[in-house]
């Protein structure tokens, strides 16, 4: 049994699966918060959030708070049941190593 071959490639990247540890235990972040809790640059972060986007795995919701924009983010069922799976695939990868 290959103990790599069921992790998903989307969350390899440390920003990707950052951001989805933060949304599995929030109901939804904004964008200078994930930045901030990320530590990294606008362009850095909308990069990998648009890669989530993109595969279903974030929502992305558009507002305003009074005249400035405000862009948060929240996780999908599919975004959930994808992430969940990614970390039984490290558990067991981490069992079968020992």
């Amino acid at each position: 049994m290959n103990p790599i071959g069921n992790l998903n490639k989307i969350f390899e990247s440390r920003i990707r699966l950052g951001v989805m540890s933060i949304l599995m235990v929030n109901s939804e972040v904004n964008f200078n918060d994930l930045k901030q809790m990320l530590e990294v640059t606008d362009g850095n972060l909308a990069s990998h959030l648009n890669t989530l986007e993109e595969n279903g795995y974030i929502k992305v919701y558009k507002g305003f708070i009074g005249r400035k924009t405000n862009t948060t983010y929240a996780i999908t069922t599919s975004g959930e049941k994808a992430f969940k799976g990614h970390l039984t695939a490290l558990e067991h990868m981490i069992r079968f190593t020992k």
